[in-house]
């Protein structure tokens, strides 16, 4: 299934999709996971996988960008069952914002209350070096989308409250444990911009004053779709690269691949340890 599927009107519905997906696996996942450039060695760690590609999906796109997988994979992760989205779509290979957002009421339409989204990102912060790992506390939506634009979908609140868009109790949780596992996640403000072209050093030092410590070309309107359907969203940026002007060398998405590579399995160690203690919280609230 290619962008044409979009340009005719043949794209899927979540409500489709997820019936698609259900007729493949029995898991009911409890939390989506939205995978960034070069984190798909957050795959490896599910147990009992079902492997779903997009294109074997009627009416889900494809993915385009190198570092994005395209699928689907239901398991387990940290004992947790989870929807896991392999490969995003973004606003810059030509999506509609609702493409933008479809995984996300997918995994809703399957009965996901939590959304856990990850990204590769500029590091704008001075503090905010390749690899370490960022927990979003908020963000600042400079892409000119929103997926919540038109008719009003069933299931979702037209004016969706963004004040706290992610959850600081799952915030606290992802940072006890990195502590736990020896990595520390700084706390910081996620810019999102619409790309595919890097940020000029104007731009970064505009982001910079607009109190932005890391910039992307994502997961904003997943956050905005998911708190329309009241889940509860936790996100994590992974600094691939020092934002333009802050480094003296040039930017490239190789390096973004690279450093994902690296610090991604670390990421996904923290991911695990956290839906595991998710898992716990759910199964002591449910005696």
């Amino acid at each position: 299934m290619t962008d044409r599927a979009v340009e005719t009107g043949a794209l899927g519905t979540p409500e489709s999709i997820a019936r698609a997906l259900r007729a493949r696996s029995d898991v009911r996942p409890a939390a989506a996971i939205v995978l960034g450039s070069g984190l798909g060695v957050v795959e490896t760690r599910v147990t009992d996988p079902m492997v779903v590609p997009f294109r074997e999906i009627p009416g889900m796109p494809g993915t385009s960008v190198v570092g994005h997988a395209g699928r689907f994979v239901l398991g387990r992760l940290g004992g947790l069952p989870v929807l896991l989205q392999s490969g995003r779509f973004h606003a810059y290979e030509g999506h509609p914002p609702a493409v933008l957002a479809l995984g996300v009421r997918v995994a809703a339409e399957l009965g996901a209350s939590v959304l856990v989204a990850t990204n590769a990102a500029g590091g704008i912060r001075d503090d905010l070096e390749p690899g370490a790992l960022v927990l979003i506390e908020d963000h600042v939506n400079l892409t000119g989308l929103n997926p919540l634009v038109g008719p009003v979908q069933e299931g979702e609140t037209r004016f969706p409250d963004m004040t706290e868009a992610y959850d600081a109790e799952l915030r606290a949780i992802v940072a006890a444990s990195g502590a736990r596992l020896g990595e520390t996640l700084r706390s910081g403000v996620y810019g999102a911009v619409l790309g595919p072209s890097y940020e000029t050093p104007a731009e970064v030092r505009m982001l910079r004053t607009l109190g932005v410590d890391v910039v992307g070309m994502s997961t904003v309107p997943e956050v905005i779709a998911a708190r329309a359907r009241d889940m509860r969203c936790v996100a994590v940026s992974m600094v691939t690269n020092r934002a333009a002007g802050l480094s003296v060398a040039p930017l490239s998405h190789e390096e973004v691949l690279e450093v994902g590579t690296r610090a991604g399995a670390r990421l996904a160690r923290v991911l695990e340890a956290s839906l595991e203690r998710l898992a716990g919280a759910q199964s002591m609230e449910a005696k």
